[in-house]
């Protein structure tokens, strides 16, 4: 069996290798202890090409094809940690929404955290690349759509949490719009040169913005390709 389609994980890919992993998010402040189990027990070598499987617990982004990358694996932590800073131990989101499936990694870790996630991806290819994946791993609470991001996923919204995994210039007002009452947008904002992680919470017509620092994501394009 190829490094690639193990699912268990052995030598670059062991238990050591991910505890590694983990101390370091520890020591970069990531502190919630269902997240650091989630980043622990997802095997992020299923979602790069088997070339890199031996830096999958880097923590780096690592390309995917089509300009794409997998987040690193500290930034996958910090927004999945800030999109549900308010639930209680062992409560979830009711509905969440992802905007940039990618290969599949952010939603794998995310989806114990709601009963049910929505991934929107404009790349085809990475749709079917993601849904294997997640099949593989038997995550059934997630459905994925080929679509374009910047308009969210109108018919199943409103959402108690949004998490974004490229950024715009502006925040989308579709997005906004999709927001539930009190819920979160996790969102990267601003161009190559100058992006920061926003946490935006919704309080009626209000939107309060938390800023979480600096990032460096691919830019969210408009439409949809392939």
């Amino acid at each position: 069996m190829s490094q690639e389609h193990d699912v268990s994980g052995i030598g670059m890919t062991s238990a050591r290798t991910r505890d590694r992993l983990i101390a370091r998010l520890q020591r970069e402040g990531v502190s919630n202890e269902a997240v650091l189990d989630r980043m622990r027990t997802v095997p992020r070598h299923l979602f790069v090409d088997e070339a890199l499987a031996s830096r999958a617990y880097e923590d780096t982004a690592l390309p995917i094809g089509f300009g794409q990358t997998i987040s690193q694996p500290y930034i996958v932590a910090v927004m999945t940690e800030a999109l549900i800073a308010d639930l209680r131990p062992g409560q979830r989101l009711q509905k969440a929404l992802e905007i940039g499936t990618g290969c599949g990694y952010q939603s794998a870790v995310l989806a114990p955290f709601a009963q049910h996630l929505y991934s929107v991806e404009r790349q085809r290819p990475l749709i079917r690349r993601a849904r294997e994946r997640l099949s593989q791993l038997k995550i059934h609470n997630v459905t994925l759509r080929h679509a374009d991001g910047w308009r969210g996923w109108k018919s199943q919204a409103p959402f108690q949490g949004i998490l974004v995994a490229a950024s715009p210039p502006e925040v989308p007002q579709d997005l906004l719009e999709q927001l539930d009452e009190g819920g979160r947008l996790i969102i990267p904002v601003g161009r190559k040169d100058g992006q920061r992680l926003q946490c935006i919470t919704r309080r009626g017509n209000v939107f309060e913005t938390e800023e979480l620092g600096l990032v460096s994501f691919v830019p969210l394009v408009k439409g949809i390709d392939g």
